[in-house]
């Protein structure tokens, strides 16, 4: 997968303040990941948020906004969200940016 920052993979999350991008400042870097085929079935490989370190190396471990644990090993790097997105990371995410904008 390479290293996070390097990765074309990463996109911003923005705070967007009453729906307007234009005025919208970085909050974080978040991947869009999911499990390689043949480690889980078909149902189970949904798109998940991954929040990303700003700096060093590729953790053990990646944890999903959901709480998912992913070994890098058996991830793939998305472009974007592709397939089934992961409902509880974006239910959360929603709610991780509304209590950033209080």
């Amino acid at each position: 997968m390479g290293r996070w920052h390097e990765a074309t993979a990463i996109i911003p999350v923005y705070d967007l303040c009453m729906g307007n991008v234009i005025h919208a400042e970085p909050a974080e870097l978040v991947a869009v990941i999911r499990l390689r085929r043949g480690v889980v079935g078909e149902c189970r490989r949904v798109s998940h948020l991954v929040p990303l370190p700003a700096e060093g190396p590729i953790p053990e471990q990646l944890i999903a906004v959901c709480g998912e644990i992913i070994l890098p090993a058996h991830a793939e790097v998305l472009n974007g969200i592709g397939g089934m997105p992961c409902e509880a990371c974006l239910g959360r995410q929603s709610r991780r940016q509304h209590q950033a904008l209080r």
